[in-house]
């Protein structure tokens, strides 16, 4: 498989509803991992309009740049100009079942489901560890997509493999 960039990037967008946490820990997990073969994005079907606190401050431990993060809705990637996508992962339950834009590219998409650690209920050290245990899990996922061998593999391989990675425990991807 080809990147659909010009510059031989593959780009990937993360959605959940909120983009609030999850899909905004992906993107920067992904921009990490990816080391400049995968630009992320993020976005969500009904955006917060702000970053989860808990999120930013995780991030900003672990050293992510949070400058450029916002909350952002879906349609700003499905207008003419948005990037072309290779890659469109849900990483909600939720943005899952809810009927998607058209997606420029005609990406792969894939669900990569993983619990809302914005919905955990407890006190901020556990809430801080719920989101540690959410980065975790999607930098597992993360990191086995990163390493296939995406110009070699057939299309049909590809999407069985990343419907495997998300059906993986997200501590085991």
């Amino acid at each position: 498989m080809e990147p659909n960039d010009a510059q031989g990037t593959y780009n990937v967008l993360f959605l959940c509803t909120g983009n609030s946490a999850r899909s905004i820990i992906a993107e920067c997990v992904m921009n990490r991992v990816g080391q400049g073969r995968f630009k992320a994005f993020s976005a969500g079907s009904h955006p917060r309009g702000e970053v989860n606190p808990f999120a930013l401050d995780l991030l900003k431990r672990t050293n992510f740049d949070v400058s450029g993060l916002r909350s952002k809705s879906w349609n700003e990637f499905a207008q003419d100009g948005a990037p072309k996508l290779d890659f469109v992962f849900t990483v909600c339950d939720d943005a899952a079942g809810e009927e998607c834009p058209y997606w420029p590219g005609q990406p792969m998409s894939a669900h990569w489901g993983m619990p809302d650690p914005a919905a955990f209920e407890g006190s901020d050290t556990e809430k801080a560890l719920a989101f540690a245990d959410t980065m975790r899990g999607l930098t597992n996922r993360i990191s086995v997509f990163t390493s296939l061998p995406l110009k070699t593999i057939d299309k049909l391989s590809l999407q069985r493999r990343l419907d495997e990675i998300g059906k993986s425990h997200p501590s085991a991807a």
